[in-house]
């Protein structure tokens, strides 16, 4: 396995040579602020670039940076404070910037280009029937108030708990879901409050109001590139077109752009394109760049990363699965081994892989291979041992050498349940790519994880069809293979039974 992801390292290397690789958070401001990353680079330099957007959480996006898998993306310097360094003191915004810049280009060889001039702090906000206005005030309805949640900002240093703590509240009343499905919950009764971003542009449609941190628990949330220190060295042009950017957004200006992607339902692209041709960022006379349709390149994608990754775990469960039905002691270790990866949450081994193999194709992958070992494995294995015995023995006393027993015989008698196990490998890899999305992988997840975040069903069902119907025919086209590399005799054996 390890010698397979080097040699698909390598063939993803040559692919990123002059390649600069944008990521985003999970988020639609994140993705918009990558978008205007993307084209600013595309527009004013002779580079490529590789967008990696709608990736994860501060984890998943800042491993990738930090370990060169991504080579930029736009950070807040709030989120760096606590969850990346861990402070627990509070600081003014300039402290807090210098702070970061300082240790960042100490500690990790990471640089923090000046931020964009926005603050989109955290703010509690809740339907506008309560008559609270403070977060103070939330202790008169803690026990009647239903909050809904997401998992990063429950445990963040400067989260939901460190909040309460602060406070002096206790909110027993708490669901965690994506912050998406949040405002969902809001506008349809069930949850009464949420944690939000003050230039979210969600708080208009939604009709919402923000609590005022009265006691200024949340720390400054200034945005800025964050920055791989081998890709300045290499490219040191990209550093003052970096610059170009501070400044450039402030709170009503970020807000509005916010809203027209996640209300309006405008393309990341031409907003953002738009937005740096009104600043003079981008020449008057430039022209977008022509894109694939969306469609295409994400199902190419699909198919892409889940053909390697049926052919990898075709190549390595198959043999495998043979040599545990010749050598039955290591039957319940591979078994048993492949069977906890299979229990492991997609979402986990995928988190797992950042930190080792980077973003992208490659992780993306290796989990793919190894979620469908165990069906083709356990197949193989079944197939071998249900060889009927007496047809073994009556071989060997024709003179038959074991290889032969097992080429002639076993092989093709066991194809039948051996296909059985592709067939259940190829449609669980069809459905979990759409996961990869998450790290950059492509792949039709990215309509489907673009629909949640921007509370849009069309697009979910633009990912989630294709899927399943991709599904579908895999499993019909491998059951016409199964039925052509059926052994003859088996076949006549059916039909006489029949």
């Amino acid at each position: 396995m390890k010698k397979i992801a080097i040699v698909l390292a390598l063939l993803i290397s040559l692919y990123a040579n002059n390649t600069i690789k944008v990521g985003s958070k999970v988020f639609p401001e994140s993705r918009l602020l990558g978008e205007m990353i993307s084209i600013l680079i595309e527009q004013n330099t002779s580079l490529k670039v590789e967008r990696n957007l709608w990736m994860g959480g501060t984890k998943i996006c800042f491993e990738a940076l930090n370990s060169g898998a991504l080579d930029v993306y736009c950070e807040y310097t709030g989120t760096a404070w606590n969850v990346v360094l861990k402070k627990k003191n509070r600081a003014s915004a300039d402290v807090v910037y210098k702070t970061l810049k300082k240790q960042f280009a100490d500690t990790y060889d990471l640089h923090w280009m000046p931020p964009l001039g926005f603050n989109n702090t955290y703010v509690i906000v809740v339907n506008k029937e309560w008559s609270i206005n403070t977060v103070s005030e939330l202790v008169t309805v803690q026990d009647k108030i239903k909050l809904a949640l997401n998992h990063e900002f429950m445990h963040r240093e400067d989260g939901f708990y460190a909040m309460c703590k602060f406070y002096g509240l206790d909110l027993p009343n708490v669901t965690t879901m994506e912050h998406s499905l949040a405002y969902k919950a809001i506008s349809e009764k069930t949850v009464d409050c949420t944690s939000a971003f003050s230039t979210d542009g969600k708080l208009v449609k939604y009709n919402l109001k923000a609590l005022r941190d009265d006691k200024n628990f949340f720390p400054p949330y200034f945005a800025a590139p964050l920055v791989y220190g081998k890709t300045l060295r290499k490219y040191p042009e990209l550093e003052p077109l970096f610059n170009t950017l501070a400044g450039r957004l402030n709170d009503e200006k970020m807000t509005k752009l916010n809203y027209r992607v996640e209300i309006k339902k405008e393309d990341f692209y031409d907003v953002a394109y738009e937005f740096l041709k009104v600043e003079g960022l981008i020449k008057e006379d430039s022209v977008k760049k022509e894109r694939e349709s969306q469609m295409t390149k994400l199902t190419r994608q699909h198919l892409l990363l889940v053909g390697i990754s049926t052919i990898l775990a075709i190549l390595i469960g198959v043999p495998l699965g043979i040599f545990i039905g010749k050598y039955r002691s290591f039957a319940p270790l591979v078994l048993g081994t492949t069977g906890v990866m299979q229990t492991i949450p997609s979402l986990a081994i995928l988190a797992i892989m950042v930190p080792i193999f980077g973003i992208g194709v490659v992780p993306s992958i290796i989990a793919l291979t190894l979620y469908a070992l165990l069906p083709i494995i356990r197949n193989a294995y079944t197939g071998i041992i249900s060889v009927d015995p007496e047809l073994i023995e009556a071989a060997r006393a024709m003179g038959m050498t074991n290889m032969q027993i097992l080429t002639m015989l076993e092989i093709p008698l066991s194809t039948t349940i051996v296909m059985a196990g592709v067939r259940t490998a190829t449609v669980i890899c069809v459905g979990t790519a759409t996961l990869a999305a998450f790290i950059g992988g492509g792949g039709l997840g990215e309509f489907i994880l673009t629909g949640i975040n921007l509370n849009d069903n069309y697009l979910i069902l633009c990912g989630t069809i294709p899927a399943a119907a991709l599904a579908i025919f895999v499993d019909f086209l491998l059951s016409r293979v199964e039925k052509w590399i059926e052994p003859q005799g088996l076949k006549i054996q059916r039909e006489l039974s029949n």
